[in-house]
């Protein structure tokens, strides 16, 4: 098995394949039999055009199958054993598993696609988890990029598999074939004979079209190939990058003045900001010329950036400052840690700008994202605090990916949808003013939400929905919760619209 996996075995290939030797590789039968069961059952349990239980299935089902190849794969004789890295990953899997778990519960499709995304992410580091900044951004899209690169290891494998088995996969492909053209010809007699069991076929056979043998073979691609490179990445990695010439570090002066200037500069409009944060809009009003709101949409995206290029500088000095000498790492604490103390207010009277002008103009998607994005930015702040205490970098770049996607699965949690809606309604009653436009444009995870408004102005909303809705229900493998409350909402409220 070893020798499949990693090509012919020289003394070099015994604790880590070459990338010549993984080019000349053929991918073993364990692989191949995993990517492919991973396949047909994506293709059989995700629902491709809508959030649903199938995916936190089909999700379920790719990490059991790199689990069985990655184990089979395991000599035990590697530096760092498999089993070690596989310890390490299952954070990262059971994240990515909860990720996909909102299908279950939340309806709205850019929300879920989010999820999914962040779920690929997770797993690209499961089987990988760099170390290191740089590692860690390539890890997250590892999977993907390796995809491509093992196309020929796959294909070589096929062909091997082939030409052992004497053309035993051309003959189970005809048996399953001929199978499943008896079970079309009797099941249609059966059918014919009993309407009951028509009813029965209907209900478990797929509808069979253009579109759904597309949505099938994608997956089936995609799940497939994604856990053959998943098994791959985590039985027979590939050969760390050469280390980078040491380059000369920057000395305490270099690094210092510039940041020293921040500072100040920071501290500058923090003592305005605290104010403003103090003062509220009659401050505002007497200094700005502006209302509270239109000073909130003025300066948030502004403070967004300035938060963002921040983090940046910060892993410029940590990644080039020089931390052999006391007096060095003296004042990276100082310089550093005033920095981050003073962006989280930074942070603060962003959150403060965006949510007065929300509640001046409504909530939609955007602004609660952005805000969501903001408030992660300042735990990651928190982070960069505790990391320099100490003085111990290493964690953080794992641990800013892992705050993130626990960003992204907290906020489905909170079902942002449902929040933009109650807080629009709140409104409403407050101004009378309401986007029924953009309601209804919203998913069904709304419809608890519009309990507090009147019949003559939550009509519209939900017969829009229920035009959108599909009728009856989305069988076991599309189960959502949100779907399912909406329709039993919908019916209820019939009589009344």
């Amino acid at each position: 098995m070893s020798e499949t996996l990693t090509g012919p075995a020289t003394p070099d290939l015994a604790s880590r394949p070459t990338e010549l030797a993984r080019r000349r590789a053929a991918a073993p039968p364990v692989i191949l039999a995993a990517g492919a069961l991973a396949g047909l059952f994506a293709a059989a349990t995700a629902p491709l055009d809508r959030p649903g239980l199938g995916w936190l299935l089909t999700g379920a089902g790719i990490a059991g199958g790199v689990a069985v190849a990655a184990r089979s794969g395991d000599r035990g004789d590697r530096p760092g054993p498999l089993r070690t890295r596989r310890r390490a990953g299952t954070g990262w899997t059971l994240l990515a598993l909860a990720l996909l778990a909102v299908g279950t519960l939340r309806a709205a499709n850019w929300l879920f696609v989010l999820c999914v995304l962040g779920a690929c992410v997770a797993g690209s580091l499961a089987v990988t988890g760099g170390r290191s900044a740089g590692r860690v951004l390539r890890d997250a899209i590892a999977v993907p990029r390796t995809v491509l690169a093992d196309l020929p290891w796959l294909a070589r494998g096929t062909a091997a598999l082939r030409g052992r088995a004497g053309g035993v996969p051309a003959r189970l492909f005809l048996s399953v074939v001929a199978g499943l053209v008896l079970v079309a010809l009797f099941g249609a007699l059966f059918a014919d004979a009993d309407p009951t069991f028509a009813g029965l076929l209907s209900h478990a056979m797929p509808t069979v079209d253009g579109p759904s043998v597309f949505g099938w073979v994608f997956l089936f691609a995609v799940a497939g190939t994604g856990t053959a490179a998943a098994a791959h990445l985590l039985v027979a990695p590939p050969p760390a990058p050469p280390a980078a010439k040491t380059k000369p570090r920057l000395r305490l002066l270099e690094w210092a003045v510039p940041l020293a200037l921040l500072v100040l500069l920071f501290a500058a409009f923090v003592v305005n900001q605290l104010a403003v944060l103090f003062g509220g809009a009659d401050t505002v009003l007497r200094t700005a010329g502006l209302t509270y709101a239109q000073y909130a949409r003025s300066g948030f995206w502004q403070l967004l950036m300035v938060t963002a290029l921040t983090l940046l500088v910060i892993a410029v000095v940590v990644v080039e400052a020089d931390h052999a000498e006391r007096a060095c790492r003296l004042w990276m604490r100082v310089l550093l840690g005033s920095l981050s103390v003073l962006t989280l207010v930074v942070v603060a009277s962003a959150l403060t700008r965006m949510w007065s002008y929300q509640r001046a103009y409504g909530f939609t998607v955007l602004r609660l994202g952005v805000e969501t994005a903001e408030l992660w930015l300042g735990v990651v702040y928190l982070l960069v605090i505790a990391a320099g205490v100490r003085m111990k970098w290493d964690w953080l770049p794992r641990a800013i990916p892992a705050t993130c996607l626990a960003a992204v699965l907290g906020l489905a949690l909170a079902d942002p949808e449902g929040i933009i809606a109650k807080e629009n309604v709140a409104r409403w009653q407050q101004t009378g003013l309401v986007d029924l436009g953009y309601l209804s444009g919203l998913s069904e995870d709304v419809v608890p939400a519009l309990d507090g408004l009147p019949g003559t102005l939550r009509c519209p909303v939900l017969w829009e929905m229920s035009r959108r809705l599909d009728p009856g229900t989305d069988g076991w493998l599309g189960f959502n919760a949100a779907r399912a409350a909406a329709r039993r909402a919908l019916a209820d409220a019939r009589p009344g619209c």
